[in-house]
């Protein structure tokens, strides 16, 4: 139906679901796969509301991932409108939400209620994996759903996560992989003294300056055909009591990888501790990985989302791996071949977020062609 796609986004975005809230997101979406035959199992983490569907028993499973929470409005006098009130001005539709993602929700089941429409006797399955921690810490959504759902053998054969991946123009851009982020919490150990007796003391700005040029300088890996070479930044360095004669016990340093599959988790650890090592520095470093790389290659997913983007849009899209990480690299873990696809992706978490029109409803076209594409053995 003709604009039934903005009507259920502007349903979406009327709710206030702050991360991780979902504020009743996850009923209306589960009120209209119901009625599609869909199985829903509520899965709630903590304080975070998840819920898997699925409809049909047979490989492959096609997976639509999402999520229902958002990010902080920011100062609500700056906005041109109430960010929790869709409004359409300029062919445009302004809220919180409406580009990262309510609108790709929206899409999602207006996709696949026209598919089942038309084939109802579709091969396979579609499933749904919906949470409302995408925004936040990310412990209480997705990856436990995932979690759930290996260790009872259910995996998924193909996973379409709906993250605004677009540059320019809806049909430019698909995500088929993200770089993984490992992070470094390093506290470098000197002697405190008064400056005026430096050889009573032990400077570990001065000790630690040396290896973290060396840091600063090496080369991880080249990157490979999808992905950039690894980058390390150091995003936080602090030391010192605040007094300009007193040489400081220690200092403390935050630092980030974005890394390839040219690299492993350890490969990464390894090459920090020799270099620390090597400069004989005295220190104690605590890692966080946020989530491994992932990779999908030039596959059935990939190939059926740009035959469909193609036919839709007349846009060849290109395949990405850049930006931030996404839930995607939790499902990569039950899910050979993952990719995102959603609206463009300039005003999200900024001010008077906001999506096309015109965008909307070809987004839930491309969805069910994908669909068709995979599931009716049209491809």
């Amino acid at each position: 139906m003709p604009n039934d796609t903005l009507a259920l986004a502007q349903t979406l975005i009327n709710r206030r679901s702050l991360t991780p809230a979902d504020d009743g997101c996850q009923d209306i979406l589960i009120e209209r796969l119901e009625k599609m035959g869909f199985n829903i199992e509520k899965m709630r983490f903590g304080d975070v509301d998840n819920f898997w569907a699925r409809r049909g028993m047979a490989s492959p499973i096609l997976c639509f991932a999402g999520h229902t929470d958002v990010v902080p409005t920011g100062p609500l006098e700056q906005w041109d409108s109430d960010p929790f009130t869709p409004t359409i001005r300029d062919e445009r539709l302004f809220a919180r939400g409406a580009a990262d993602m309510k609108t790709s929700l929206a899409a999602f089941i207006t996709a696949i209620e026209a598919f089942v429409a038309e084939h109802g006797d579709h091969k396979g399955s579609i499933a749904l994996l919906i949470t409302s921690d995408e925004e936040g810490p990310a412990i209480d959504g997705t990856v436990k759903v995932v979690e759930t759902l290996k260790t009872r053998g259910e995996l998924l054969d193909y996973c379409i996560v709906g993250e605004p991946t677009c540059t320019n123009e809806l049909g430019d851009t698909i995500k088929n992989g993200r770089r993984g982020s490992l992070s470094g919490n390093l506290t470098i150990k000197g002697i405190q003294g008064h400056i005026a007796y430096p050889h009573l003391a032990k400077n570990p700005i001065h000790l630690a300056a040396p290896a973290i040029a060396e840091l600063a300088q090496t080369k991880w890996d080249d990157g490979n055909e999808y992905f950039p070479p690894t980058t390390w930044h150091i995003s936080n360095i602090n030391g010192g009591t605040g007094a300009t004669n007193v040489i400081p016990g220690t200092i403390n340093m935050l630092f980030n990888f974005r890394f390839s599959t040219a690299s492993t988790v350890e490969s990464l650890q390894t090459s920090v501790h020799e270099v620390l090592n090597r400069h004989g520095l005295d220190y104690d470093l605590q890692w966080q990985l946020s989530g491994k790389p992932f990779l999908t290659p030039k596959a059935e997913l990939a190939n059926a989302m740009r035959d469909a983007i193609t036919k839709i849009t007349n846009i060849e899209p290109q395949l990405s791996t850049s930006g931030g990480t996404s839930d995607g690299r939790f499902i990569a873990d039950i899910c050979a071949q993952v990719v995102e696809f959603g609206p463009c992706n300039a005003t999200i978490h900024k001010l008077n977020e906001n999506v096309e029109l015109k965008e909307i409803d070809k987004l839930s076209e491309i969805y069910q062609l994908t669909m068709e594409n995979l599931l009716t053995g049209k491809s």
